[in-house]
């Protein structure tokens, strides 16, 4: 593993925070929750000048419109973007951290052409559409039909848990192409236009009150085969590839973002009384809430010790490796115990801080306890991620 930067990846970094400076202020407010042309103007806006100022795509190949940068300038990239403050990837997170690097290294050169440089531009925002209603952890057994009709696929089914999907102009969509094969062999990778005749789109509301998952259902949607990434029936095998990237790299960001809260959470312990009166001590002076803030602390010092190994691998392979199910699998537990403290600091105030309370006042470190129960089991459960640890890193037997 590189532990050290490079004076080239330092100059880099200097690059970037003296624009990062100059620009951030001139943004303004973002737009509220649920404003949802509101929120896509927002990032898509944002991805529009990260193009202009030559920082989208930061890893991609300079030939797809990126700028080629090595995977440890990209760490400096997200490292600098989550300090500062710089917006979020927000919808454009499955074509940026998902899709865009999946057709980067499978798809048709006319697929590339056609959507690399709208996704860094921000003109196209895309969804997933993998899980459904019986086959969320088993993904595999996905039973979305698309049927061959010449030079189209006819698809009928259901996906769930469809990020942005009232929004998106794309979709990277598994179906089942020969149900007559084994499960993971009868599965192929389309891109499919949300705007196909035949599509119906349903926000899903979370317990959180936020509405950004849906439901997706196809009713004998044509989609050109011209639209396959890679061979009919070899989905499952592409799918591995945008799974490594959504497991290795995509939480980076938030695993950033999760640190700097946690610093906060230990300024509002030295800041706080406990029972709300100003005669009792501070939550600081509790011995196990400072034991536990440097627990968390260390832990998250271990997984951006990981983070970095996990780009080194990257960097030498081109490819995220298993590591990042170790990462994802860790993350998980960590965050979950972090956010319960969160809730031992606020004490009562937490309850009515989770419906609205703005993030001075802990606020966000309320809500995070409703997402960090989506953890275990967005982006591969933590049992799927078991699994894999123990297969690829292992080396132990496949289930039966």
């Amino acid at each position: 593993m590189d532990i050290r930067f490079t004076a080239d990846e330092l100059a880099f970094r200097d690059e970037l925070r003296s624009w990062l400076g100059a620009v951030l202020p001139t943004l303004g407010d973002p737009p509220e929750r649920d404003d949802w042309p509101g929120r896509r103007e927002w990032d898509t806006g944002w991805q529009q000048m990260l193009y202009e100022a030559g920082y989208a795509g930061i890893n991609w190949p300079s030939e797809f419109g990126g700028r080629g940068s090595t995977p440890t300038e990209h760490l400096i990239f997200l490292e600098e973007t989550t300090r500062m403050g710089a917006p979020y990837v927000g919808m454009n997170f499955v074509a940026q951290l998902h899709a865009g690097p999946t057709l980067i290294l499978e798809a048709t050169a006319e697929q590339q052409a056609r959507h690399l440089p709208a996704m860094l531009r921000g003109d196209e925002v895309w969804c997933q559409g993998f899980s459904e209603p019986n086959a969320g952890s088993d993904l595999a057994s996905l039973s979305t039909r698309a049927v061959r009709d010449r030079d189209h696929y006819v698809v009928t089914g259901q996906k769930i848990w469809t990020s942005f999907g009232h929004v998106a102009d794309y979709c990277e969509l598994l179906v089942r192409t020969d149900p007559e094969a084994p499960k993971h062999r009868g599965i192929t990778w389309l891109i499919c236009p949300m705007d196909l005749p035949g599509i119906e789109v349903r926000p899903i509301a979370t317990v959180a009150g936020s509405s950004e998952f849906c439901e997706v259902f196809f009713d004998e949607v044509r989609i050109p085969v011209a639209n396959r990434v890679g061979d009919e029936n070899d989905g499952w095998r592409v799918a591995m590839v945008t799974f490594s990237f959504e497991r290795g790299t995509a939480f980076i960001s938030e695993l950033l973002g999760t640190m700097n809260q946690l610093a906060e959470m230990a300024e509002m312990a030295r800041k706080s009384s406990r029972n709300g009166s100003t005669a009792w001590h501070s939550a600081w002076e509790d011995d196990e809430i400072r034991r536990e803030i440097g627990r968390l602390q260390a832990e998250y010092d271990a997984l951006w010790a990981l983070t970095k190994r996990v780009v080194s691998q990257a960097q030498r392979t081109g490819m995220p490796g298993p590591g990042g199910s170790v990462f994802k699998l860790y993350y998980a537990d960590v965050k979950k115990r972090m956010a319960d403290l969160a809730h031992r600091l606020l004490e009562r105030e937490a309850l009515v801080l989770a419906e609205g309370g703005d993030e001075q006042t802990g606020g966000d470190m309320a809500a995070s306890r409703l997402y960090v129960l989506s953890l275990s089991i967005a982006a591969g459960t933590s049992e799927i991620q078991r699994n894999i640890i123990g297969e690829r890193i292992l080396g132990l037997p496949k289930d039966r």
